[in-house]
């Protein structure tokens, strides 16, 4: 038994077995967490389940962990601080099924605790939502940047990248099957742990229902643990990282086509298209020149994903994140070389000119391209191998 669990002593040691558990986390939350206590009491009572309710105290230093005491609940310490790490530690002391949990802030419709609980044990799933964004939404519950683009946006793309069926990712009152939750591996400390719980339970192929529930407005006064720009951004960045292949793509595909391009602009010229569209010209070379530094960054980030994801790379980029130190040496030492070359090489022109202008810029262009994206795929790569052994 873990040394979180010897600590609590709200239970007996001989506590029957629970079907569910429902963990709150909880973090100075005297002022709502009593009424939410009762609100899941009155709907998992009556419905006959077998059940518990941990509080996941994560620090609180005013009478939350009283209040839960009085109330019949099982207070868990967890000493990571995080909501992540809060909802973890509650699992992770569940014995029971299934495990349930709401935030603590009297926001969630708890009452919707029963429906929630059928919905998982009835459609044998390993996770059961209770959607705010099909449900009713109070006046002032939700800001509208989080209603109308947020949740929306975060949703759509955890659903094309992973081929879910889901209108609220970023509900926080979920049902999930304990065994599923073991094998899924949720690492999350932060508010991420959301987002990293859906796209694990869907790479697995886990089974999730959602029910229609809603969102109240929380008391006047009260601080939300959410902050909007650092914890959408923690979001962005796991589900990104979960699919390294995307940028796997985008920047190979985007480095061969825009080098293609401007090779052929090289030779072509200037072209112009039914005497409208002119392309080829300096212009077009130099956003060409943008367009291939900007996929060879997003190439260079998928192999650091790479690092840390049980995904495939392709086989050009397992030999690149693999690439022996002295061959990068040389790959180094030649692209510096050539970088050197081509300075050299526009001094040289511009003293045969007499200092004045000059009308290279084709070439400069032209030359630039491939040297440009070198040097950025050889600084990632040094980034990358310091990396590697930092693992090790």
């Amino acid at each position: 038994m873990s040394s979180t669990l010897q600590l609590n002593t709200s239970i007996p040691a001989e506590a029957p077995a629970v079907d569910l558990s429902f963990v709150f986390p909880c973090l100075n939350e005297e002022a709502t967490l009593g009424a939410c206590i009762q609100q899941v009491n009155e709907s998992l009572a009556p419905s006959g389940v077998n059940y518990e309710i941990i509080v996941a105290d994560n620090g609180s230093t005013d009478r939350s962990r009283e209040i839960a005491l009085a109330m019949g609940c099982r207070v868990v310490p967890v000493a990571a601080r995080g909501y992540g790490a809060a909802l973890r530690g509650g699992i992770e002391a569940s014995q029971a099924e299934y495990v349930m949990f709401a935030d603590s802030d009297s926001t969630y419709l708890y009452a919707d605790a029963a429906p929630l609980y059928r919905a998982a044990k009835d459609g044998n799933a390993d996770m059961a939502i209770a959607s705010r964004m099909i449900g009713r939404i109070e006046p002032g519950a939700m800001p509208p940047l989080h209603r109308w683009v947020g949740t929306p946006v975060l949703t759509t793309l955890i659903n094309w990248l992973f081929h879910g069926k889901l209108s609220d990712c970023n509900s926080g009152f979920r049902c999930i099957r304990k065994s599923a939750f073991s094998i899924w591996q949720i690492r999350s400390n932060g508010m991420e742990f959301a987002s990293e719980l859906l796209i694990k339970a869907l790479k697995a192929g886990a089974r999730t229902v959602e029910i229609s529930s809603g969102l109240r407005k929380g008391p006047e006064g009260r601080v939300a643990h959410l902050r909007t720009w650092r914890d959408g951004m923690r979001h962005l960045l796991f589900i990104f990282s979960e699919k390294p292949r995307l940028f796997e793509l985008i920047g190979f595909l985007t480095v061969l086509l825009t080098t293609l391009l401007q090779v052929t602009a090289f030779f072509t010229g200037p072209v112009s298209i039914g005497g409208v569209f002119h392309i080829f010209d300096l212009h077009s070379e130099a956003l060409l020149l943008l367009a291939g530094i900007i996929g060879a960054q997003f190439y260079l980030f998928s192999c650091m994903l790479f690092l840390q994801s049980s995904d495939r790379p392709l086989g050009i980029t397992r030999r690149l994140i693999h690439l022996d130190e002295g061959v990068l040496f040389f790959i180094l030492l030649v692209t510096v070389g050539a970088c050197a070359s081509l300075a050299g090489y526009i001094a040289v022109r511009w003293s045969l000119s007499g200092f004045e202008n000059l009308h290279l810029a084709r070439d400069l262009l032209f030359w630039s391209h491939p040297l440009a994206i070198s040097i950025s795929f050889c600084v990632g790569l040094l980034g990358l191998h310091v990396l590697k052994k930092a693992q090790k």
